[in-house]
């Protein structure tokens, strides 16, 4: 998927640069398979804003992607679609009754591809089947972490993951960050790398881009006053923090580790951290 670039005719132009929907075959869903997404503007149930510079931009419907397809389905790739909610494009494909499902779009993937998902299902791009029944070294995505799950792991554009060993009943999984993972042998995986892969390289451009997203603007800490910031206040001098990075509340930022569920640690072999030492 090429970059699009445009013509420098106004300063906001100039850096600016958007996705090629050259692959795209449909410019509407299916009905069936769209849900009303509604707008929470960061905030949960009882109305508290949980992440901040969220709110407004481009009214968007919900996608209903399959990320549990049955085992037994064959199916054929109808249409390649946009997805608002997601990085990755999705294709509408049709299994063999004749229903009409949404799943992540393959790099290369196009109208007429046929795949199927089963436990002996041959090793070719688009195929899902267990990852004990994967050779080692295959590039793979849309990984359960449990059996029956669903996909959970590397679902966003131009991703994959490397299966590089089987032990018993896991299998050792290297994650796009770089953190080799245990995830049980019977948990599916599809093969191929995930379309889209240009995505991390579009210039925004301009701020008004942002909003269109719903990303509201974000104000610097060392900007602020003192009342208002840890990291404000000062004579209008060097922005210099006379503290490590903290939030508005005093919590720090960097360096400080935040992972919560130490009870699944034992599955980690190699963590994303020792792969950037190499």
């Amino acid at each position: 998927m090429p970059i699009r670039e445009y013509k420098p005719t106004t300063p906001a132009r100039r850096g600016m640069s958007s996705q090629d929907f050259d692959a795209i075959t449909a410019k509407k869903p299916l009905k069936s398979l769209v849900r009303t997404k509604k707008q929470n503007s960061g905030r949960n149930n009882q109305g508290r804003i949980t992440t901040r510079h969220r709110g407004g931009g481009a009214r968007r419907h919900y996608r209903l992607v399959n990320f549990k397809m049955l085992s037994g389905t064959s199916a054929t790739v109808e249409q390649i679609e946009y997805d608002p909610n997601r990085s990755a494009r999705i294709a509408r494909i049709k299994d063999q009754d004749g229903t009409y499902h949404y799943v992540l779009a393959i790099r290369g993937m196009k109208p007429g591809k046929k795949f199927s998902v089963n436990e002996e299902a041959s090793i070719e791009t688009g195929n899902r089947l267990p990852l004990k029944n994967i050779p080692t070294g295959t590039q793979i995505h849309a990984i359960e972490l449990q059996p029956g799950r669903g996909a959970q792991l590397v679902r966003t554009a131009g991703s994959s993951a490397q299966l590089v060993a089987k032990e018993e009943d896991y299998a050792q999984v290297r994650l796009p960050s770089g953190e080799v993972r245990m995830v049980n042998a019977n948990s599916m995986a599809t093969i191929g790398v995930i379309g889209n892969e240009q995505h991390q390289n579009i210039r925004v451009g301009k701020a008004g881009r942002s909003r269109h997203k719903g990303i509201r603007p974000t104000v610097r800490g060392v900007v602020m006053n003192a009342a208002d910031h840890p990291h404000g206040g000062g004579d209008g001098g060097r922005h210099r923090m006379a503290r490590p990075p903290t939030t508005p509340w005093g919590q720090k930022t960097l360096g400080y580790k935040t992972r919560r569920r130490k009870n699944t640690s034992r599955f980690i072999v190699r963590t994303r951290h020792q792969a950037k030492r190499r």
